[in-house]
């Protein structure tokens, strides 16, 4: 049915959470059980993933953000020090830099991959080494949930000292040089979310991976208010079997049990969920091919989660023309992501337009269409059926 014809039925979004019966009664036997909170099922969802992954560890909380947050607190960045990330990602993955006191700057990004440069960021670590500004830690981001190219960014992490963090916010269960992301070989710390647009939904929630023991013991102990019951980890002896001390300022970024349930549950169907995706992003790049604009590009080092498709149009000036064109028409479309420098609380901290002319030059002609699991052939039809018209 037309889109102009069916304005009393629901605008096809960019994205959406795929709900079954098994999410469901997993979330209810929750509900029936002793814990809603910090029960038994956080541990096994972390577990779970850190099996899925390879790494040695998992720290589930309510955010990515809070994840990033804890993540470079457990890492020693604070007042003083540099985090470099990328300009082409939600603002989060600046600010957890921010919370910590640390100054923040950007790495522009890669023409076809939308990620880090590598080029761009071996260029300003020469810079920043001559003048005494390394940063202490770098966080790549793995866009649309394609890995960046990561043994390069440790080989540098490696040369110049600095840590790293994954932001793969989008890229649960996609694989980089045959290996699942979030095994943590070319990193310290790797960031899932699980925001119901992402892969696999918790409502909120994010998780930390890391092989480090010290660094999981830190953060988990960060994700609640910096409070330990382990008498080995207090700064005094305990006073009996109540015991608790806080022994660092930390938060309340705790995820539930009825969230970690739900992903658990998902994660059962992770690997379905990133093939369907590729069915309909192959699907995409067959239909688009002869209209004026690129879709993604896919670097062969990685299999991409695929949590959007982002197409450039060859005329960026008519980018706003074709979003609304498209939103009129339906289709839930949207533009990931403006550039964090460019954001009036950066431009505070000195940054301006310009800064980072490759990932403002992508963001120009940028749109997300619909990608998500449950996308019908028919509604990918209506997509570009729609795309065509307004680009004919």
């Amino acid at each position: 049915q037309p889109a102009q014809d069916r304005k009393h039925l629901s605008m096809i979004p960019y994205g959406r959470q795929d709900i079954t019966p098994e999410d469901i009664a997993a979330v209810e036997a929750v509900l029936r059980s002793d814990f809603l909170t910090q029960g038994p099922a956080v541990p096994g969802f972390e577990q779970a993933l850190a099996a899925y992954c390879g790494a040695a560890r998992g720290v589930a909380m309510n955010s990515a953000t809070s994840a990033l947050h804890v993540a470079c607190l457990a890492l020693g960045l604070g007042p003083g020090d540099r985090l470099w990330t990328s300009p082409n990602t939600f603002v989060a993955s600046a600010n957890c830099g921010l919370y910590c006191g640390a100054e923040v700057d950007f790495v522009d990004t890669d023409p076809a991959t939308y990620n880090m440069s590598v080029a761009a960021l071996e260029a300003r670590l020469v810079a920043a080494a001559a003048e005494g500004r390394l940063p202490k830690v770098v966080i790549p981001v793995h866009f649309a949930g394609q890995s960046c190219e990561m043994r390069a960014i440790h080989a540098l992490g490696q040369q110049y000292g600095f840590r790293i963090i994954e932001d793969a916010s989008h890229a649960v269960g996609a694989t980089y040089l045959g290996e699942p992301v979030g095994n943590c070989r070319y990193s310290d710390i790797t960031i899932f979310s699980f925001h119901p647009v992402k892969i696999i939904t918790t409502g909120e929630g994010g998780m930390a991976m890391t092989n480090d023991p010290a660094l999981a013991k830190t953060m988990s102990m960060l994700r609640s208010h910096g409070i330990t019951r382990d008498p080995a980890a207090m700064a005094w002896d305990s006073e009996g079997p109540w015991y608790y001390q806080q022994v660092e300022l930390g938060y309340n970024y705790r995820i539930t049990d009825l969230q970690a349930a739900l992903g658990h549950s998902q994660l059962a169907r992770l690997d379905d969920y990133v093939a369907r995706r590729h069915a309909i992003a192959a699907r995409y790049d067959a239909a688009l091919a002869g209209l004026p604009l690129t879709t993604p590009w896919q670097h062969p080092d990685s299999r991409s989660a695929l949590h959007l498709y982002p197409i450039r149009l060859h005329d960026a000036a008519r980018r706003r023309e074709v979003f609304e064109a498209l939103r009129a028409a339906g289709i839930g479309v949207n533009v990931h992501y403006i550039p964090v420098h460019t954001q009036p609380h950066y431009h505070r901290l000195g940054f301006r337009p310009g800064d980072f002319p490759e990932a403002e030059r992508y963001y120009a002609g940028a749109i997300s269409l619909p990608m998500f699991p449950t996308l019908t052939p028919a509604q990918q039809d209506e997509v570009v059926a729609a795309l065509a018209r307004v680009l004919g």
